[in-house]
């Protein structure tokens, strides 16, 4: 894994999130020409062959400046009020401007549980995944609406984090109203020193971090290390930067200035710990020996590829995958519950239509959900294939 940085368009998935105060002006609303200009640079690096996704604030600020409610701290039925207007008004937004270069939008909103709950959390990758498969860019954002403060993220850093390791991405970019990563809060102290590359995230790195500093705004540069911390420990690069001139994107690919955190070095490491060691198996997934060869090379496991299935398991939960000797090959996510596995398995994937009477998904499990835990374990856990979250 090199810790050198590379231009936007060597990245192939790129998270960018938008901060409240980039996209909304508390006066006048949604500022529109800045999304314009946005939205171009996406469809440039689409037109390079990127997959982007975008989370964006706004929703609230938005909401506020529409419902004309006052400055200051909001009731918790305010905020959700504000954000019910809000996110009507920001996904027109987001889909008028990105049809202007014939781009579709798809709007997804996610709770706290989408992404730390298993079943949730395969649900939410797998129609994140589907709309970038059909070309288009989906515009994430905490569900704020029905969210409350027990079961809320609190802030889109995070979330975007959570994201960019739930869907594979290999860069992450939080664009807020601060260029970058300073030793000390810029505004408080004068000798603030400008860090351009975080080679890791130390205690020292986490103590540089500061408030928010606009009301439209729930997060911090503490939110955004913590953003860090998730995202580079998953084997995704992080930048931090200015998002206030129009073209934000374009200004980083010039080399405008920007902090920019390195991903870890074995991110396959974390992943194995908590599929391999950490979970215990509900269950077992029996394959033959065209399903074991296919697994140790790097593919998902289909239901052709199944002789038996043992256990009680739903969708999510880590089942063990044993090969034509019956020991231990892999471990992965369940893609059915027990009940449908066995229903499929040793059918082909047209055939699980008509089986369990709904179009289910092709892998009983899939790669990105798996890791090898037989002998080749080692060789196998350096593919790339598997390092994804």
């Amino acid at each position: 894994m090199t810790k050198t940085r590379k231009p936007l368009l060597k990245y192939r998935r790129v998270v960018i999130k938008i901060g409240s105060a980039l996209l909304v002006d508390r006066a006048t609303g949604l500022k529109k020409a800045w999304l314009d200009a946005m939205c171009a640079d996406i469809a440039g690096l689409k037109s390079k062959g990127v997959e982007v996704l975008v989370v964006s604030s706004g929703a609230i600020a938005l909401g506020r400046t529409v419902l004309n409610l006052p400055a200051g701290a909001l009731k918790l039925e305010e905020s959700q009020a504000a954000a019910a207007v809000g996110q009507i008004a920001l996904a027109r937004a987001w889909s008028e401007s990105l049809s202007t270069d014939a781009i579709v939008a798809g709007q997804v909103l996610l709770t706290l549980g989408d992404t730390e709950e298993r079943r949730r959390y395969l649900n939410a990758r797998a129609t994140i995944n589907q709309l970038l498969k059909l070309g288009a860019v989906p515009i994430i954002n905490e569900n704020d609406t029905v969210a409350t403060t027990e079961i809320r993220y609190g802030d889109n850093d995070r979330l975007a984090a959570r994201v960019a390791t739930m869907v594979g991405a290999d860069l992450l970019v939080l664009l807020s109203d601060i260029d970058g990563l300073y030793t000390a809060p810029p505004h408080l102290d004068p000798n603030a020193r400008f860090l351009e590359t975080i080679a890791e995230i130390t205690p020292e790195i986490e103590a540089m971090a500061g408030g928010a500093a606009s009301e439209l705004s729930r997060g911090g540069m503490r939110t955004k290390i913590d953003a860090g911390k998730i995202a580079t420990t998953a084997g995704c690069a992080m930048i931090i930067a200015s998002g206030k001139p129009n073209h934000p994107l374009a200004a980083i690919e010039d080399g405008a200035r920007s902090s920019w955190f390195a991903p870890s070095g074995s991110p396959v490491t974390a992943r194995k710990t908590w599929i391999a060691g950490q979970l215990l198996p509900a269950g077992t997934l029996a394959v033959d020996a065209g399903a074991e060869e296919a697994l140790r090379s790097g593919k998902s496991l289909l239901p052709a590829g199944v002789r038996d299935v043992t256990g009680s398991f739903s969708r999510g939960d880590t089942i063990a995958i044993l090969g034509t000797s019956g020991r231990e090959i892999a471990r992965g996510l369940a893609g059915y519950d027990a009940d449908e596995a066995r229903q499929i398995a040793g059918k082909k994937s047209a055939e699980i239509a008509a089986i369990l009477g709904y179009a289910g998904r092709a892998a009983m499990v899939h790669r990105d959900d798996m890791v090898m835990t037989g002998k080749r374990a080692e060789a196998e856990g350096s593919r790339k294939d598997e390092v994804h979250a």
